[in-house]
């Protein structure tokens, strides 16, 4: 590769909403249909299969103060994974 087409790298995210499709209650704790997060990735993978769905856990956390895998929704039953950027 010439010297002149050395780039800088740049790290490109992807950002996914997940939306909760349907409500559910357990263990005290409600999700209801609509909820939605925003979650950035570095990775084309489907951030509710990644890592354990971690960062889609940690963003319900942060967003609504509810542990969305406690609740037993986190998977794609119950969550829609849409790419927006």
């Amino acid at each position: 590769m010439p010297w002149w087409d050395l780039r800088v790298q740049k790290e490109h995210y992807m950002l996914y909403r997940i939306t909760v499709k349907n409500s559910k209650l357990t263990s005290g704790i409600r999700v209801e249909k609509g909820m939605s997060v925003d979650v950035p990735s570095n990775s084309m993978s489907n951030p509710v299969t990644t890592n354990g769905g971690q960062a889609v856990v940690d963003a319900f956390m942060r967003i609504y103060g509810i542990d969305i895998k406690k609740v037993g929704a986190l998977s794609m039953a119950w969550l829609d994974v849409e790419r927006v950027g």
